[in-house]
């Protein structure tokens, strides 16, 4: 088996994640740090770690859903030991990981897992699961900046993909959006508001895919239901 299929199986991060990983030498076989890509690991023989941690297939696939609250890292760990989600999921004993990233200063809906397969279906581009978020954004954007956003906006130096943004409700000095897109950029929703000279004050994700953050509060976490899954597995 591929080392980075290997790694997406053992709940460790997506294919493409894991190929990162083993290009900054994190991760090593038998002893042995491996930074070339497409080398094969036999799970019955071979001792494979991540970050010196032996990691193994895990049997029980676990699939959960999360409303992260503010202030939290979408990471597993955290060199600057700030707060991180998976303190949040008590009970669980299997090694389980985020399903893409929120920001820190971002709320709302994340995916945690340890199937890379599941993983790799609700990321990979290719699939264009679409992300909803409702946003605080300062003043009221115009019929053209509404334009702008829908068409894709260049940031990072690339043009983002067409997207979905609608007001729900305008104030004086701030107004409330519902925006949906298909992609995970970094940051991307915020950049995109900002490029059409409207600042977020405040974001949530709010659903991915046919997947609804619900009634769930802050903090708060549960196992997706049969339906979700089924969805899941429909991609």
């Amino acid at each position: 088996m591929r080392l980075q299929k290997y790694m997406a199986k053992c709940g460790v991060a997506s294919r493409r994640k894991s190929e990162k990983m083993i290009d900054d030498g994190l991760v090593s076989v038998n002893e042995k740090i491996v930074t070339r890509q497409g080398i094969n690991v036999d799970p019955d023989k071979d001792v494979v770690r991540v970050n010196k941690k032996i990691i193994k297939l895990e049997e029980n696939k676990i699939y959960i859903m999360l409303n992260k609250p503010l202030g939290y890292v979408t990471t597993t760990d955290d060199e600057r030991n700030r707060k991180i989600i998976i303190d949040l999921i008590e009970g669980v004993k299997e090694r389980i990981y985020p399903v893409g990233r929120l920001d820190m200063d971002t709320s709302g809906l994340i995916l945690l897992t340890n199937d890379g397969n599941v993983t790799n279906k609700i990321t990979h581009p290719r699939n264009e699961v679409i992300k909803k978020y409702i946003a605080i954004v300062e003043g009221t954007p115009n019929k053209s900046e509404l334009t702008k956003f829908r068409k894709g906006i260049m940031i990072d130096g690339k043009k983002t993909s067409p997207a979905s943004i609608k007001i729900v409700k305008n104030y004086e000095n701030e107004s409330i959006l519902e925006i949906e897109i298909n992609e995970g950029r970094n940051r991307q929703v915020r950049k995109m508001c900002e490029a059409i000279n409207h600042p977020i004050k405040k974001l949530k994700r709010v659903s991915i895919g046919e997947i609804d953050i619900g009634g769930l509060q802050f903090g708060e976490w549960r196992y997706l239901d049969d339906e979700e899954m089924k969805y899941i597995l429909s991609l």
